[in-house]
This record gives structure tokens, C-alpha cells and sequence, in this order.
């Protein structure tokens, strides 16, 4: 028996941002779902638009598994995890082997595939992933803070440097072109 597959359907009860009051819950699947869309786009909007060469498939496909450690690990706040360079680099390695526990679960032909997809820091997509990660936490900022929550402006204000500071053209367009729209009502949109 492999059981990948309910391994992976398990990203539905992960919460996400634990340490904050939340107006609406999210979860690691639709986090997950969230961050596929935005690679894509970010990707198709650097080919298209500033002449890249890049898989927006590939960074789709990537971005729907890129936490999927956290099924294992559970999500760790941000703010703990990038404290300082021993406890990173340590959860770097507990993600890694996370990961490896779930690749186990496939069948053994099937792993080298899952693999490119679980361990792709090195490909050209990955930045197009940790960016639209990164802007799908700006997201959920601005819709706690939409919905009345305040706790949320200090993050929406960290997120937001972090975002300013990445030099993906395509981040840049989505930010002017897209992101404004998220400020909207629907009766608006």
C-alpha cells in the first residue's frame, strides 16, 4: 500500500499563521492552491513580458507541493523559523528529511519524478515560487486587515519590504497591475 497521495490530502488540516487571531482560517491546501496560481502568473508574466524562458507549469506544479514538509512538521511561524542562522539551517535539514519521509510513501518508480518536484531549490522556478509564497502571506494580510483584524498590519508591513526588496520584474508588474484589485470589494472588482 502507498499512501502519497492521502498524505498529501492531509495539507487540509494544517493551519496556517497559529500564532495570530485570524478572521478566516487557512489552510496549507488552499495556501497551497493560492501560491500555484501566483507562481504560474508570475512566471507567465516573465516570459511574456520581460522575455524569460521560464515553465510556468513547472513553477505551478513545484508551488502545490513546495510546504508540503509541514504535513510532517506542521507549520512553523516565520518570524521562529528565520530567528537566526543555526535555527534555520536546522529546520532547512528537519524540512529535508520531512520531505523524504512523505517521498516514501510513493511507489519507488514513481519517486525521482515526486523528487525533482519535492527538492527543487536549484531550478529556475523556485523564485517564482518563494515570491508568489510571499505575496499569498501579503494577501492574507490584507484581507485580515479588511476584515477589521489589526494584528496583521505589522506582518502586512514586513511583507511587504521583503516584496519590495525582490528584483523579479514580473513581481514588480503583478504588485502595480494585480495587487491593487485585492484592496477591493467584490462590488468594486
Amino acid at each position: 500500500m502507498n499512501s502519497f497521495f492521502a498524505v498529501i490530502n492531509r495539507m487540509k488540516y494544517i493551519n496556517r499563521w497559529g500564532l495570530m487571531r485570524n478572521s478566516e482560517t487557512e489552510n496549507l491546501q488552499e495556501h497551497s492552491f493560492q501560491t500555484a496560481v501566483l507562481a504560474h502568473a508570475l512566471a507567465l508574466i516573465e516570459n511574456q513580458k520581460f522575455g524569460a524562458d521560464i515553465n510556468p507549469e513547472k513553477a505551478a506544479v513545484i508551488a502545490l507541493y513546495h510546504d508540503s514538509s509541514e504535513i510532517i512538521t506542521g507549520d512553523m511561524p516565520t518570524p521562529v523559523k528565520y530567528s537566526n542562522e543555526t535555527l534555520t539551517s536546522s529546520y532547512k535539514q528537519i524540512e529535508f528529511e520531512a520531505r523524504s519521509i512523505i517521498l516514501d510513501k510513493l511507489e519507488s518508480d514513481l519517486q525521482p519524478s515526486f523528487s525533482n518536484i519535492f527538492n527543487c531549490e536549484d531550478c529556475p522556478e523556485w523564485v517564482f515560487v518563494k515570491a508568489a509564497d510571499t505575496l499569498t502571506a501579503y494577501i492574507k494580510c490584507i484581507e485580515e486587515i479588511k476584515a477589521g483584524n489589526n494584528e496583521f498590519v505589522g506582518a502586512r508591513d514586513a511583507i511587504f519590504q521583503k516584496l519590495s526588496q525582490n528584483k523579479l520584474e514580473s513581481l514588480k508588474y503583478f504588485m502595480n497591475t494585480y495587487l491593487p484589485a485585492y484592496e477591493l470589494t467584490l462590488d468594486e472588482q
